[in-house]
């Protein structure tokens, strides 16, 4: 047999090699932080709950979720250990330091003016309501009239066309008369 044969095979397995070693990898690692956690530290559920970690044995760890209130959790529902800092950010809502150099967006437009000065306005407001709508279809009508004369000798002129031209029903829809 040739190796070209073989090649597609040889590839297929190694691809499913390096895919295994990478999932064996993230297992460990997960295994590793949980097996590191300890009393005290902040973590975050697969479920997403945050909680401090208050006891930690072989398979499971006591999570205080609530001031006063604990609830036993099997290691593998840890889904990350958190450190301080993070942990108080996303659950104490801890402002981080402001010496990033992103800017602070505005909640509201409300900080964009002076202060006491009003939101300049310098078009008058616009009224969408219809206005004079009796005066414009009495000036209309006669547009209107002459319009409707066009279209109907047009549809005259048109009529044989758009029967030649109008699709055939197959469909069964076809008009029974």
């Amino acid at each position: 047999m040739d190796i070209v044969t073989f090649l597609p095979f040889i590839v297929l397995i190694g691809a499913m090699f390096l895919m295994t070693r990478s999932a064996k990898k993230k297992q460990q690692a997960a295994a590793k932080m949980r097996t590191e956690m300890q009393p005290g530290t902040g973590v975050r559920t697969i479920g997403g709950m945050y909680a401090v970690v208050k006891e930690v044995t072989d398979d499971t760890a006591t999570l205080e979720v609530a001031p006063g209130v604990h609830a036993i959790y099997a290691k593998n529902a840890i889904g990350a250990v958190l450190d301080d800092e993070e942990y108080n950010r996303i659950v104490h809502g801890a402002e981080q330091d402001l010496k990033s150099d992103t800017p602070v967006v505005p909640d509201d437009a409300s900080s964009l003016t002076q202060d006491g000065e009003p939101a300049a306005s310098d078009d008058a407001p616009v009224d969408l309501g219809k206005k004079d709508a009796d005066a414009e279809k009495g000036a209309g009508a006669e547009k209107d009239a002459d319009a409707e004369k066009a279209v109907e000798a047009d549809a005259d002129e048109d009529a044989p066309k758009k029967a030649e031209d109008a699709p055939k029903k197959t469909d069964g829809e076809a008009d029974a008369k």
